[in-house]
């Protein structure tokens, strides 16, 4: 299986930088069996059924994004440097590793400022990373870091824009909560109250789980021979409640599907004995066509890169000529590709 078979050209001006407003008014493209169909994402309760139920990622994307200044006196007086870090994941020794632009203007010891209230020292560097232990803690590090941070938006959108203000609601679900992500699970972006109540209204039950998006789900994929990937770590926990009401479900004839992949990663993490169960601690699942799907009946999620990971996942579900196909479809409709672009309902045959 070669990397080139999960590659296609999308044409620039499909990336979208914005998401559509109202949330729900973006475009849903529907692969059922063999059929294409164009809806919006308002249409989704349409396509689905009375005892279904949506899996939600309920993860809070951090404003981990956070510029600052390096201060230090030199032979010639103080000097400083400006500093771009982006945080990745709070260690259990306290500190929180990180990117910094340009590592080489930072030693270890050293005080970088981001704003009046929030500072961090470089506590080390390891393979290339940072470790920085902050000034302050707990809820007093949450609201220091809300006003200082900007939303570390995806690689192909921070080219083209710098994060603001409207971004830190725009890449945010309605339902997060438990703060810990760097990436939002997108495909939930699209879902505003009234979407909710038309779905809840149809029959349609909702569990919550919980997967951090880390930076590394940007990472592209480097080998040729896709099945020697190494995937990046996720923390996750699928919570005793969401693992019965799954099972509860299944047992019913009900279609669980997961809203992104993300949340799909997580409950096949989770139920790799072939019946979820509650489970916590890291996932770096790879899903990649050949897995064998233990508990999704379908997935929502929007559109992905060429030779990604998730162009995999999706193959994977639906096999890889019928998505070729769909993304075909998609790019003549001319649908948005990424994090805020259009979404698509996968329902294998």
């Amino acid at each position: 299986m070669k990397l080139s078979d999960f590659d296609f050209h999308l044409p620039e001006d499909l990336i979208a930088t914005r998401p559509a407003t109202p949330r729900s008014s973006a475009r849903l493209l529907v692969a059922h069996g063999n059929a294409i169909s164009d809806a919006h994402v308002f249409d989704l309760p349409g396509w689905l059924r009375a005892g279904d139920r949506l899996v939600l990622n309920d993860t809070r994307v951090i404003p981990a994004r956070l510029n600052g200044r390096r201060h230090r006196d030199s032979a010639q007086g103080p000097v400083s440097a400006a500093i771009e870090a982006t945080l990745l994941e709070p260690q259990a020794d306290g500190t929180w590793t990180a990117l910094i632009k340009p590592l080489k203007k930072v030693k270890p010891g050293e005080d970088i400022r981001f704003s009046d209230d929030l500072s961090a020292t470089l506590d080390r560097v390891e393979e290339g990373q940072a470790y920085l232990r902050f000034n302050l803690t707990g809820e007093d590090f949450d609201v220091a870091l809300e006003q200082a941070g900007a939303m570390p938006l995806p690689p192909y959108i921070a080219a083209k824009r710098p994060a603001d203000e409207q971004d830190k609601t725009d890449y945010q679900t309605i339902w997060a909560r438990n703060s810990g992500a760097v990436a939002a699970p997108t495909a939930s972006l699209h879902f505003d109250p009234a979407l909710m109540q038309a779905i809840e209204a149809r029959g349609v039950e909702f569990s919550h789980v919980t997967l951090h998006v880390g930076a590394g789900t940007f990472l592209p994929v480097k080998v040729e021979d896709v099945t020697t990937h190494k995937m990046h770590a996720e923390w996750g926990r699928v919570s005793e409640e969401a693992a019965q009401q799954i099972r509860a479900t299944k047992a019913a004839g009900g279609r669980v599907i997961p809203v992104g992949t993300t949340a799909l990663r997580l409950i096949e993490s989770a139920a790799r004995s072939g019946e979820i169960a509650p489970w916590e601690g890291e996932t770096d699942i790879f899903i990649y066509p050949g897995f064998q799907f233990h508990v999704t009946d379908a997935l929502m999620t929007n559109f992905h890169l060429p030779k990604s990971t998730l162009l995999m996942l999706v193959s994977a579900l639906m096999g890889q000529d019928r998505m070729r196909d769909v993304y075909v479809h998609a790019i003549e409709q001319k649908y948005r590709f990424f994090s805020y672009g259009d979404a698509s309902l996968l329902i294998p045959g």
